[in-house]
């Protein structure tokens, strides 16, 4: 953050400078800029998905991951950290999941001590009823306008930030 363009004294009132200083004009705006992104994102994908298929956001990721892994099923601890979720969070949202049909929850065959999330017959029709018009909003307002250069440029830059991230983070790599 810094304050009216001033790089060197940080936000008006803001208490110890962090380590590596204030961002400079350049990153804060490219935070903003990602955290607008972001915050709307998410509120269309919710918005359309719920009033679509009746999955919320959250179910859609989960469905996803599941759809995404060997043998539609992952544990609980590979699931949150795939998600960037805590344990506690995908705990009780599983819960509600599996109550709705969408997945079912068992302990691991090879250790019971292990809790596996399995993607159901339901969950898969849900996710896939839901698909295109996700992937029909992603399309238009995310990636429209965008040159195939860009959104290139995009991919790449977003691979360096998430590469950071697991290197740097506090999450489990997933």
């Amino acid at each position: 953050m810094t304050s009216s363009g001033d790089r060197d004294t940080g936000p008006v009132n803001a208490g110890p400078v962090p380590p590596g200083g204030w961002l400079d004009a350049d990153q804060q705006r490219a935070w903003l800029a990602f955290m607008r992104v972001q915050l709307r994102m998410t509120f269309e994908m919710n918005r359309q998905l719920q009033a679509e298929s009746g999955l919320s956001l959250p179910d859609y990721d989960v469905l996803n991951a599941l759809s995404d892994s060997p043998g539609d099923t992952l544990s609980v601890t590979a699931l949150a950290a795939r998600l960037g979720w805590e344990r506690s969070r995908l705990s009780h949202h599983t819960k509600r999941m599996a109550g709705r049909g969408l997945i079912s929850t068992d302990p691991a065959g090879t250790d019971r001590r292990v809790t596996e999330v399995s993607l159901t017959t339901p969950g898969r029709r849900a996710i896939e009823a839901a698909a295109a018009g996700h992937v029909e909003l992603v399309r238009r307002l995310f990636f429209d306008g965008l040159s195939p250069d860009a959104v290139r440029s995009l991919s790449t830059t977003l691979e360096l930030v998430y590469a950071n991230v697991l290197d740097r983070g506090s999450l489990p790599r997933p």
